[in-house]
């Protein structure tokens, strides 16, 4: 099979579908792999890098979107739409529940688009969102604590305090794997930590990973409510597969905070779960509403290429290898696969996404 692997154009974006140890794999498999030049050199791949795995470089994106299986990272933007192929297979992270306009072009363009956070295994974990959304929950915390800081906008508070001032506040909203990776991070820059959700045996669970040092709350609107005013950074970290995130923290709770307190939503590439926050970028990462300084960048692990890129193709490449070596078959093959399948011939036909778009599941 033809695979083909764009460079990304979303801002600052420096992922790259495969990398070179991924194109290798194709390539010794017998696929010809078609690399857009210059596409994996923010990851630190070269060109010389990729042609040494046995991929061809080609100049122009439409002769790599030219191809039977195009693997990325992020959905495609505006610009990439008219690339799109009727039936050409189509493999990376598409969020559709907060993109009506890209889910209409999807359908029409006839592709069968796969996205990476709905493949879905028996016991309902998510293989290729967990690597990303690890890093996401640990730079949650990063950023945070970096915009925290005076000179950024932020109300000057040093998480980790010191003898004689009392450390920073972090509130976590979802305890899955970004709210426990956000938990480990901030503990370990010696914050206060609150974890709310609504599973309380996942609230059990992470007392055994961090024992006393989290405070392990219900979520409820009044919980949230009552953490809240004195949380120096507040992060969303709720998923619900296929689905835009609940809005959990109102315009009213966010200006109950102190000025100057941050918020990072890692859940805004799903709509987000805090009604002030809105998407930006990594240009323009933050904004002042009601105060507090908001984060709302989709791509947060595009800050840290290299190690994200090779975490995602560690989890991908099987996947990857099936298509490449079955096609759409590799669908019946595989059910895990199968449940990542959200566009095909014309239709939306992801359950979850459906219950988003009903005018548009016919």
């Amino acid at each position: 099979m033809e695979i083909g692997v764009p460079k990304e154009i979303k801002d600052l974006e420096f992922r790259v579908g495969l990398d070179p140890a991924s194109v290798r794999a194709c390539s010794d498999k017998g696929h010809a792999v078609f690399v857009e030049t210059n596409a994996g050199v923010g990851a630190g791949f070269t060109d010389e890098d990729y042609v040494a795995a046995g991929a061809k470089i080609v100049l122009k994106a439409s002769d790599v979107w030219n191809r039977e299986l195009i693997v990325k990272v992020k959905e495609p933007l505006p610009a990439e739409y008219p690339l799109i192929q009727k039936e050409q297979l189509l493999f990376t992270y598409l969020h559709l529940a907060a993109d009506r306009t890209l889910t209409e072009h999807l359908i029409s363009s006839g592709v069968q688009a796969i996205a990476y956070e709905t493949v879905e295994l028996p016991d309902r974990k998510l293989p290729l969102l967990t690597p990303m959304s690890i890093i996401a929950g640990r730079l949650a915390v990063q950023f945070g604590a970096r915009f925290l800081e005076r000179q950024q906008g932020g109300r000057g508070v040093l998480l980790g305090g010191v003898p004689g001032v009392r450390p920073g506040k972090v509130v976590i909203l979802g305890g899955g794997i970004v709210g426990t990776e956000a938990a480990r991070i901030a503990l370990g820059m010696g914050a206060r930590v609150q974890i709310l959700d609504v599973n309380v045996d996942r609230l059990a669970y992470l007392e055994t990973l961090f024992g006393s040092r989290v405070e392990y709350l219900y979520s409820s609107p009044l919980q949230i409510e009552a953490v809240i005013p004195d949380a120096d950074l507040l992060i969303g970290a709720v998923l619900v597969l296929g689905k835009k995130a609940p809005i959990l923290v109102s315009r009213e709770f966010v200006a109950k905070m102190h000025p100057g307190s941050v918020i990072v939503d890692v859940a805004v590439d799903q709509g987000g779960c805090v009604e002030t926050l809105r998407v930006t970028s990594h240009t323009n990462p933050t904004y002042v509403e009601e105060g507090v300084v908001h984060y709302g960048v989709p791509n947060m692990p595009g800050a840290v290429p290299w190690t994200a890129t090779q975490a995602l193709n560690n989890s991908t490449l099987p996947y990857v290898l099936q298509l490449a070596n079955n096609g759409i078959k590799a669908l019946e093959m595989n059910p895990s696969l199968a449940k990542g399948l959200n566009v095909q011939n014309h239709r939306l036909v992801h359950p979850a996404v459906r219950e988003v778009f009903p005018d548009l599941a016919d």
